[in-house]
């Protein structure tokens, strides 16, 4: 395309917030969202950019990994939270197997735009660069996702940190180039050696976001489940729980039925 479409106004100047954050070294924050209330509380507390993320198939339906998500799932979430947001960005992921080609990428986005997400986020670099192309080039604005790839997680058997070899750093430093080459206004770098993110965020000149990478990254992103407790049965070990949303749910449920045990029959 000789003359690419460009975001949305609103879109464009949050994504210009986040450039500005990033060259005068304000954090950026972020946190996932499923629902509304949850989009809601968040965009109301002030997080910079709010991740419908496909990590809902673990911490909302129950599956094993993000791998069964689909895009009606992800559309459905997402229009949830695009209903309750005022001020952050709306980050929707594209789930496994939704970008296997550009003209699918560009289908699968659109619906996600349609939803209410105002940019879109796919895991990869080198090797989906004509999807992100063709996507960028049709208005629609791109975060980057490299390092740990969760979509990848059953042909590499587990989730492994990134970036222990010189080889592996110098690969997902060209993955993150080349994606900024590309057009992508951010690039999350997830579960690698905190040094190759500070190196990363260093030579990129777009904002990076960090997760289970160390703290030398332009923002961090967390499961919102982890910060607030509401997934007690794995908490990775780089999330610092603040809050234990679980606790106080079974808490309160055990007080209720033991009001309701305690009532009077009636008749």
């Amino acid at each position: 395309m000789n003359n690419p479409l460009q975001p949305p106004q609103n879109v464009a100047d949050k994504l210009s917030r986040l450039q500005e954050m990033c060259e005068s070294g304000e954090p950026i924050t972020s946190l996932t969202a499923y629902d509304y209330p949850t989009g809601r509380l968040l965009d109301e507390a002030g997080v910079d950019i709010l991740l419908v993320g496909d990590s809902l198939g673990m911490v909302v339906l129950g599956y094993e990994d993000t791998t069964s998500v689909t895009m009606p799932e992800m559309i459905h979430h997402t229009k949830a939270v695009a209903r309750a947001v005022k001020n952050a960005l709306v980050l929707g992921d594209m789930p496994y197997c939704s970008y296997d080609t550009p003209g699918q990428a560009l289908e699968n986005a659109r619906s996600l735009v349609a939803a209410g997400a105002e940019a879109i986020k796919m895991e990869g670099g080198l090797e989906i660069l004509p999807q992100v192309e063709r996507v960028i080039n049709h208005g629609i604005a791109f975060i980057g996702h490299v390092g740990m790839l969760p979509q990848h997680v059953r042909e590499e058997g587990g989730y492994k940190k990134k970036g222990k070899t010189p080889e592996q750093a110098a690969a997902i430093l060209d993955d993150a180039l080349a994606l900024q080459e590309a057009g992508a206004s951010a690039v999350v770098l997830e579960s690698m050696v905190p040094a190759v993110a500070e190196t990363l965020t260093k030579e990129l000149t777009i904002p990076t976001i960090g997760i289970g990478a160390g703290k030398k990254t332009n923002g961090q992103i967390l499961v919102i489940s982890d910060v607030i407790g509401s997934f007690p049965w794995f908490v990775p070990a780089f999330a610092k729980q603040r809050a234990n949303t679980a606790e106080e749910t079974t808490r309160a449920t055990l007080e209720y039925i033991a009001a309701v045990k305690a009532t009077k029959p009636v008749g």
